[in-house]
């Protein structure tokens, strides 16, 4: 009689045996895929190497593009990849909710590398497959961004660029265009040293003065100049947005950091100290100003959840806000939550609002979030998810808002994009095609690190160039930053200081190539990507070949003896030479 506990050690066994003969072949790929994505997370500030995700590319490229990876291997080495991307990028959640939803989110966002690896390879024998790779990278990038949940675009390429050469393309066509790039870029280049790695194995001693197969240099080369010469010819354009045309109106506007009394969720439970802090770091503002020390500003930004008291409904803290106002003089932009008129104890409704406070006449236009953050703000499927885990009673119960995302303060037009907002291309877009003169990013960074503080204000970076706009990004504890339309930063803060900036800045109207083209140049680059996939599939002759067999079948049917029922066994009335080709072609 078998021992049953003999089983288990039977099956590892085979499992090691297995391991030890697959893993060996496969090593080098499996170690380029972690490579890459390793190489992807240190593009990404707070590291900014940007230059190393075009290394990143190349390598998956190479692993990809392997004669031996396969549709199953593309989808395993993708999923590597996006895990050595995704883990390190994103350890800043675990602070919040734990290292399960931390690498459970990584996980997820790393299913949508595996599956390019996966398409990848079903394209890779089409004639210039350095460009179908990169369209199929913007798709897995519009992939993301919008699904599920509406998307989870942290780590997009693009947004770690920001202190690269190339971050100029994002005037031409947003960052999606960007991420498209560096893309082409990093496949380009492994395609030229497959080709000279080929040509060298290939090639015997004496015949190495002849030169490797022209086709495929040619196409990389191109699309390498191609990058490089749009680069060049944005380059000047953003260089004097930064520098300003000389006759566009200039304001004075300040950012407030009040700073909380502790990092992590429990600053919710010191709401009304937060308020406090960021009143008295007005007030100081307005003291220096009086001492001559810094100039009047127009208006004042106060980040997200500065006032997490709504103001509306309490007075105290209405009056706070109010002496805030009135001791600078100008119009405050107060990030609060205010309470929706369906608020009930069971569904404690409420809207993260950005509200313009008046030094005279108080409270006036508002800009509701109108992209929010799921498993945060909200919980989608609530009654589900809230038997999972329970961290689900932790998320809010924010709703959308609507608008125009501009708001008027001192007269002068703000596209506001709170947080979380600031990630989506459209967000920003809309309020510039609204009339926005200048943006503001009100954020609030106390439940989470300086790394993740480092990663937003790179998505700020990207947008002032995208938009050729000055953007105030201010944060409840940092950092906070005044950022010119060509990228640089005027000035900011440290993390986790009381501080304020008070900044001197141009306000602008007009719109560039990618605030008006932008979803467009997106749409074509994921309908390319599309097309790739289609023709790889009528390439590789996935349709045609079971048509081909089917016809054959009915040849064979008309052709052979009396047929009473119609029915003939596969082989029966072919050639023997007929048999032997459908037996290579793996054909039953």
């Amino acid at each position: 009689m078998a021992d049953p506990a003999a089983a288990p050690v039977g099956r590892a066994g085979r499992l090691w045996a297995w391991l030890t003969v697959a893993l060996p072949p496969r090593m080098m790929r499996l170690l380029a895929a972690v490579t890459g994505g390793l190489l992807m997370c240190i593009s990404f500030p707070p590291i900014g190497w940007w230059w190393s995700a075009v290394l990143a590319f190349a390598l998956l490229s190479w692993v990809l593009m392997h004669p031996k990876t396969t549709m199953a291997g593309g989808l395993g080495y993708g999923f590597l990849f996006g895990l050595a991307f995704y883990v390190p990028l994103l350890p800043w959640i675990s602070g919040l909710v734990g290292p399960v939803p931390w690498l459970a989110l990584a996980a997820m966002e790393a299913t949508f590398p595996a599956l390019f690896g996966l398409f990848a390879v079903v394209v890779r024998r089409l004639p210039g497959w350095p460009l179908c790779l990169a369209l199929l990278w913007s798709l897995q990038e519009w992939l993301k961004s919008n699904v599920p949940f509406g998307g989870f675009p942290w780590g997009v390429v693009g947004f770690g660029q920001t202190n690269g050469p190339f971050l100029v393309l994002v005037q031409f066509g947003g960052v999606p265009l960007l991420s498209f790039a560096i893309a082409l870029v990093g496949m380009s280049l492994a395609a030229l040293a497959i080709e000279i790695a080929r040509w060298w194995q290939h090639s015997g001693a004496a015949q190495r003065a002849e030169h490797p197969s022209l086709p495929g240099l040619l196409l990389p080369g191109l699309c390498i100049a191609a990058v490089l010469l749009t680069t060049a010819l944005a380059a000047p354009q953003v260089r004097r947005a930064g520098a300003g045309a000389g006759n566009e109106p200039t304001v004075t506007v300040a950012a407030i950091q009040g700073n909380v009394p502790r990092l992590g969720l429990d600053f919710n439970s010191q709401r009304r100290a937060v308020l406090d802090n960021h009143v008295r770091e007005t007030t100081q503002l307005a003291d220096d100003v009086r001492a001559g020390k810094v100039p009047q500003p127009q208006f004042v930004i106060w980040p997200e959840n500065s006032s997490d008291i709504d103001p509306l409904n309490n007075p105290d803290a209405g009056q706070q806000i109010t002496v805030a106002a009135q001791a600078i003089g100008a119009p405050i932009l107060v990030g609060t939550v205010l309470a929706r008129p369906d608020w009930t104890p069971q569904n404690p409704a409420a809207s993260n609002t950005v509200i313009v406070w008046d030094p005279v006449s108080g409270p006036g236009e508002r800009h509701d979030k109108q992209i929010i953050q799921p498993f945060g703000e909200y919980l989608p499927w609530r009654g589900f998810f809230k038997h999972l885990s329970s961290y689900a009673d932790r998320a809010g119960y924010f709703v959308p808002g609507s608008g125009s995302g501009v708001v008027h303060a001192a007269g002068v037009p703000v596209g506001v994009a709170t947080c979380w907002e600031v990630i989506f291309d459209r967000a920003l877009r809309e309020s510039v095609r609204n009339g926005a003169q200048v943006l503001a990013v009100p954020t609030n960074n106390a439940t989470f690190d300086q790394n993740m503080s480092e990663q937003q204000l790179a998505f700020a970076r990207a947008r002032a160039v995208e938009h050729d706009r000055y953007v105030i990004v201010a944060g409840t504890t940092g950092i906070s930053a005044v950022i010119a339309p060509d990228g640089r930063e005027v000035a900011r803060t440290q993390f986790f200081t009381p501080a304020y900036l008070d900044a001197s800045i141009r306000l602008k109207t007009s719109q560039t190539p990618a605030t008006r083209w932008g979803p467009l140049l997106q749409w074509v680059l994921v309908g390319a990507a599309v097309a790739v996939v289609i023709a790889a599939i009528l390439h590789n002759g996935w349709f045609i070949r079971p048509l081909r067999r089917r016809r054959r079948e009915r040849d064979v049917t008309s052709t052979s003896g009396d047929g009473a029922d119609g029915d003939v066994p596969p082989g029966q009335g072919e050639t023997p030479s007929a048999l032997a080709g459908r037996h290579d072609r793996g054909e039953s």
